[in-house]
């Protein structure tokens, strides 16, 4: 009887591991600047328990005062070295930072903060897709109808269509884009790559909203009204 019910047990959930350096520079304090009155960092992690996926919520930090904050919103503070959280250091620094104080976790999410639009119901689909489909890992996507350009030799060249016979939106896939929201993977996959992204690859596809990322002031302006477009008054029952 025992095997029968290991042969359909669920996978173990992985963890949400939210990377908040202290010293983001386009946007200084970004992580805990307020949106919309609340934490920019909060929106994620307040998604991710609502949506039941993860064992576990943290967020990775070298700064006391954002680690306060993820405490205040329910997640689990990880303290992150000095060494992962420079200015230089890439995301896989920070995955492996955490990844490695916890040699027995299967699997992992990289929630990046910089995506506020990132809803409890993706989180929950996109780590279901991952289980489902047997993948190694899962990136985020957005399907998006645009045409593609190079320059070569001083002459623009067209990428992803034929201008002569120019599609009509409704007869065309598009292209699905990156949106960086987020990104699930085996950490085994992890080590054995030194990339979050590995092995086989799922997508998940995500609302055309989320394909916007805060990088610059603009973006924040843009995704600020986005957000409160989304959520309404939600957030103000967080307690910031």
């Amino acid at each position: 009887m025992s095997f029968i019910l290991n042969c359909f047990s669920s996978p173990p959930k992985p963890h949400a591991l939210i990377l908040a350096r202290g010293g983001s520079k386009g946007i200084p304090r970004k992580n805990i600047k307020p949106m919309n009155g609340v934490p920019l960092l909060v929106y994620n992690v307040k998604a991710c328990l609502a949506s039941g996926a993860f064992e576990k919520v943290v967020v990775s930090s070298d700064d006391d005062e954002i680690l306060e904050i993820a405490v205040k919103a329910g997640a689990v503070a990880h303290k992150r070295s000095a060494e992962s959280a420079k200015d230089t250091a890439s995301s896989e620094s920070g995955l492996f930072d955490y990844c490695d104080t916890v040699p027995e976790l299967v699997s992992c999410a990289l929630v990046q903060c910089t995506s506020p639009l990132t809803t409890a119901e993706d989180f929950r689909n996109g780590v279901m897709k991952f289980h489902s489909s047997g993948a190694d890992s899962l990136v985020t996507v957005v399907r998006a109808h645009r045409f593609l350009w190079s320059i070569k030799d001083g002459q623009a060249v067209p990428q992803n269509y034929d201008p002569v016979k120019r599609p009509r939106r409704q007869d065309w896939n598009g292209e699905l884009i990156e949106n960086g929201a987020f990104y699930v993977f085996k950490t085994q996959a992890l080590r054995d790559s030194g990339s979050r992204l590995s092995g086989k690859i799922a997508a998940f596809e995500m609302s055309e909203d989320t394909l916007a990322e805060i990088d610059t002031p603009t973006d924040w302006a843009i995704i600020e009204g986005l957000v409160a477009a989304k959520f309404g008054k939600t957030p103000r029952t967080w307690g910031f």
